[in-house]
């Protein structure tokens, strides 16, 4: 992949790495879903969650190409507890992984997407972000810290056309396509059904008479990334919450590229959080996230508001 403009060293080949990995797994998913064969494992870190061969395999690969770009980081895997890479004790960098999120569905090639995040313990920060979309063919999405200091944002195609994702508008509620991850009917589904006075404001018709206002399904941090991209304008999680691994990566990426991420309580969610030693690591990786992501604070505060008053 040769993106234009290039990216910041260390960022170009966290995406060339991900590219790489997509390629080589996208053949195992295909042929998984055709045959039926899903490969499901029993999962003892998150008895809720789907988990089959293919995470584990994409967990150990992540894990030996890093280490073939950084000499020494915090390996910090959904599918693992965190762990110190390389002769450096207590390194800088921490890399932030979600190998295949919702493979679930990734099995059945339907959706699959894989998160990684670059995070500097001494910047307290991400200085750069990497989402993967398995099957699509607007493919990564990234966000890296610039030698400025700037955060930008992109969205690279499979050949690598690079496309810059700046967002610089403020669409209103009754006209917003707001996504959510609903997929597990109680968990998520019924607590999103009794939203009805947000599900009235979507359903209100427009000045010429037309009904604009959607609810769709998203996943984890590719959901804030169509935000950046322009795609959908908010994404909402008021029930279980987002896990760190889920939402930092389109977290970082989103607010490159001008969106906002705030809590339930209105207040913007910060980028730094709280990877220092391996036990706090450990302990951020537990942490769940509530959140409104949309593409202009008018329009989080407009969906908060009407939360606020279901």
């Amino acid at each position: 992949m040769t993106p234009q403009p290039p990216l910041p060293g260390i960022t170009q080949q966290l995406a060339d790495l991900v590219a790489r990995v997509i390629a080589e797994l996208r053949p195992r998913l295909i042929d998984a879903a055709l045959s039926g064969n899903r490969s499901e494992n029993r999962n003892l870190r998150h008895s809720d969650n789907f988990l089959s061969d293919y995470d584990l395999w994409m967990h150990g690969r992540y894990r030996e190409l890093l280490t073939q770009v950084l000499p020494s980081y915090v390996y910090a895997s959904e599918e693992a507890d965190p762990q110190v890479i390389g002769n450096n004790p207590d390194p800088d960098l921490c890399v932030l992984v979600d190998p295949l999120d919702t493979s679930e569905m990734a099995v059945r090639a339907l959706y699959g997407y894989t998160h990684v995040m670059l995070y500097s313990k001494s910047l307290r920060r991400p200085i750069a972000a990497v989402v993967g979309d398995i099957f699509h063919h607007l493919q990564i999405y990234v966000a890296a810290r610039d030698d400025e200091g700037h955060d930008r944002a992109f969205v690279f195609t499979q050949e690598g056309t690079a496309f810059p994702l700046r967002l610089n508008r403020a669409t209103p509620l009754e006209q917003s396509l707001i996504t959510n991850f609903f997929m597990k009917p109680s968990e998520r589904f019924a607590p999103l059904a009794r939203e009805t006075r947000l599900i009235g404001e979507l359903s209100r018709p427009s000045a010429d008479g037309v009904s604009r206002g959607r609810i769709g399904v998203d996943f984890g941090s590719i959901g804030l990334c169509h935000i950046a991209a322009g795609f959908s304008d908010a994404m909402i999680e008021f029930a279980k919450g987002f896990a760190t691994w889920d939402l930092a990566p389109g977290h970082y990426i989103l607010q490159a590229a001008g969106g906002v991420v705030l809590d339930l309580q209105g207040q913007p969610i910060p980028l730094d959080y709280g990877f220092g030693s391996v036990p706090d690591i450990t302990k951020a990786m537990e942490d769940r996230y509530k959140f409104v992501a949309a593409s202009s604070l008018p329009l989080a505060q407009s969906i908060l508001s009407t939360l606020a008053k279901s």
